[in-house]
This record gives C-alpha cells, structure tokens and sequence, in this order.
C-alpha cells in the first residue's frame, strides 16, 4: 500500500489515512474495500479509489466492485463537490462503466485534472459525452488536446466533430491577429489581457507585419492584470504626451542592457525567463510600455520602473495592484527617475509606512525638497543616522542634525 508520502490524502479522518497507507488492521483494510465501514461518503470514496487502483489485488477488486453499485445520486453530491480529492474524479471519468449523469458531474467540477479529460475524451464510446464536452467552448480553448481527442475519437456524433472542428478552425488554425489573440485570451476568461491586446495599436500592426510572433503576443499579455476599470490615467497630462517618443534598436538595446545590470547588482536572479521577459517587453513601444506599467503584474512592474523614461516608470507607481512592500523597495532604489520618489513621497497612503519615508530620507535621488518634509516625522536615531550619511545632500545632513539637536534639548 503506498506511503502518505506517495499520495495526497484530502480527508482528515485519521482512519481514511491508515487505511489508505496500509497500517491499519487487515480487517479494517477488507471492511473498507467492502464499504462497510461507517464513514461519510467523501471519506468513503476516497478510501474505495485508492484501494481500487491499488497494488493490493485483493482490496482493488472489493473496491472496484463497492464502487460499481454506488448509487449515482449520491456520487453526484460528492463528485460535484470542488473540495473533491482529484483522484475521485479521474477514477470516476477514466471509463465509460458509470451512469451519464455521474460523467456529467465529473465533466462540469472545474476541479477535474484536464489530463482525465483528455483520457477520457479519447477512449470512451459514448458519443453523447463527447458531446457534452464540445460544448464546453472555455474547457478547449484551454486544454487543444481535448479538441484533437474528440475528431479522433470513432464514437464521437456528427454534433461533438462540428463544434470541435469548429473550434479547432476558429481559434487554432486563422491567422491570429490582435483581435483573435483577445478572442481567445477573453475565452479564457483573462479580460484584462484582452483589453491591453484590443488596444495595443503597435502590437496589431507587429503582428499583422510579422515583427512579433503570436507566442510573443501571448507572453506578453501574461502579465496583465489589471483591468481598465481599475486603471486611472488621469495624472497623464498633455505635458507628458511629447516623451513618449520611440527610440531606436540601439537605445533599446541599451535599456536592455540597464535594466539587466541594475538586477545584478541589486543581487536580483537573473534567470532565461526574466531575461526573456526584459527583451520581449523593450520590444514595445514607449505607449504599449506605459500600458504594461499601469495594467501589468508584479514582474511586469519589477521590470518598467527601470525603464529611463519617466512616463513609463511613474505609470507603475499608479498601478492599482502595486503594494506597499513595492513601493517600499522602490523608495530605496538610485536608479529610478525622481519623478517616482516625489509621487512616493507626496501619497498620503504611503506616507504612514515609516520604511517607505526612511528610505526616501536616504536616497540621495530624492528630491530635496520631498526629503526636508519628511524629516520630521522620522526617529530620532534615524535622524543621527542621516546626519552622518555622506550619500545625501549637505542641505538634508544639516537638517536632520538640527532636528535631532532641537529634540534632545541641545
């Protein structure tokens, strides 16, 4: 019997899981393959598949013999269940010797591992299931490989092929353009990334020209997060408009070349994914970049607000989802523009985060006048500290040893 290092057990009844890695009595074990024992019927499930696709030839027959006159609708309830252990629902989709009704409650829990699906979508002689898959249009979209399984599959119906086949045309064999990419990543239920794909103008115009691959397309719009309901663009006034210039191959290069040496000394891992991630994003231009700032994940963020141009990087300090534990980082760097260190400091929110005004006091980008403000609400040791710092301006060493002399009375 395997080990409860070998399998998950969902239930906390401690005697699902002697039963299930073998220590309980052989007794105990025969009861349970027989379904005598009293349990509920989640932790009865349980127990039953895994002594069913055991090693223990002896149990996996009982078992699979208790399991075959379970009676359906009290499979329906558990199965239904998303707090379900996965292998109930792959035992119960992996043929076709159950009711339709029980398939159908495995098909539609969104908990069922797509690979049982797959399996099952392949090998099972029921036609109207296959059907019943097809008319899943998200689980498809997400999982091809159920699509290939349902056209190759004998005993599919004339219904299950055509929306298949559909499908199939529809999303994987077209052209993908922006709005295609959006279709699908909309299918998928990723609005987000959608909206920043329907109204990226450069990425429409790359992928129509073939400058960007649809598998770039799609890595980018990973790290979309933010939907447009949550995005407030109003501090981009028309001042800003003339940065948003495009540079050339080489000053991208450039960039790359910035934002990859600023990892490495801040100590940050520098793995092929974030490298990836840093060349395909400078592949954007500068507006499709400040879009990715203000609507992109936390990776996306790490990345654009060390992007040089301002725009780009203050647009990350507006991103609705950026946290404190961010900003408190981003207060520390030397590296971004100024800009970002005053809309840091002049945010009432971040204002009561003593880290985030420390590491503004220190950082000798800030801008002098954010740091004189915020030099009064810091400690007194803070102050003597920063009175010594030879890395800030003399204007904000003299003021943080005056204050600290004016509160120890000296």
């Amino acid at each position: 019997m395997a080990s409860d290092m070998e399998i998950e057990i969902k239930s906390s009844n401690p005697a699902v899981k002697a039963i299930i890695t073998g220590t309980a009595p052989r007794p105990a074990q025969l009861a349970a393959s027989r379904g005598v024992l009293p349990l509920q019927q989640s932790d009865l499930l349980e127990v039953l598949v895994a002594l069913a696709t055991g090693d223990d030839a002896e149990l996996s027959e009982n078992a699979r013999g208790t399991l075959a006159t379970q009676n359906p609708d009290d499979l329906k309830g558990v199965i239904a269940d998303r707090e379900t252990a996965p292998k109930i629902l792959t035992y119960f989709i992996s043929g076709d010797e159950f009711p339709k009704e029980v398939h159908e409650a495995v098909l539609t829990n969104p908990e069922t591992p797509t690979p049982a699906i797959v399996n099952f979508s392949r090998n099972t002689k029921n036609g109207e299931m296959l059907e019943f898959i097809s008319f899943n249009q998200q689980l498809m979209i997400q999982t091809p490989a159920i699509i290939e399984a349902i056209i190759a599959n004998p005993y599919r119906t004339a219904e299950a092929e055509r929306r298949a086949s559909e499908i199939k045309r529809e999303f994987f064999e077209k052209e993908r353009g922006a709005q295609q990419i959006a279709n699908e990543l909309r299918a998928q239920g990723k609005e987000a990334a959608a909206e920043f794909i329907e109204q990226s103008e450069q990425l429409s115009n790359d992928l129509e020209s073939g400058g960007m691959s649809f598998e770039d397309a799609i890595f980018l719009a990973e790290f979309i997060e933010v939907p447009d309901s949550e995005v407030d663009d109003s501090w981009l006034g028309l001042e800003y408009l003339e940065e948003l210039y495009e540079e050339s191959e080489e000053q991208r290069a450039a960039i790359v070349d910035k934002i990859l040496g600023e990892f490495k000394m801040e100590g940050d891992e520098i793995g092929s994914d974030r490298v990836s991630a840093i060349n395909r994003i400078l592949k954007m231009g500068m507006k499709d970049r400040m879009k990715l700032a203000l609507k992109g994940d936390r990776e996306a963020r790490n990345i654009l607000v060390r992007d040089p141009n301002r725009i780009v990087a203050q647009a990350v300090i507006n991103n609705a989802r950026i946290t404190e534990q961010e900003v408190e980082k981003i207060a520390a760097m030397r590296t971004v523009p100024e800009d970002v260190l005053r809309l840091i400091a002049i945010n009432r929110s971040w204002a009561r985060n003593y880290v985030i005004i420390h590491n503004l006091a220190r950082n000798p980008r800030c801008p002098i006048a954010n740091s004189m403000s915020i030099l009064s609400r810091m400690q007194l040791r803070d102050l003597a500290a920063l009175s010594k710092n030879r890395n800030v301006s003399d204007a904000v060493r003299r003021q943080a040893l005056r204050l600290a002399q004016a509160r120890t009375g000296r």
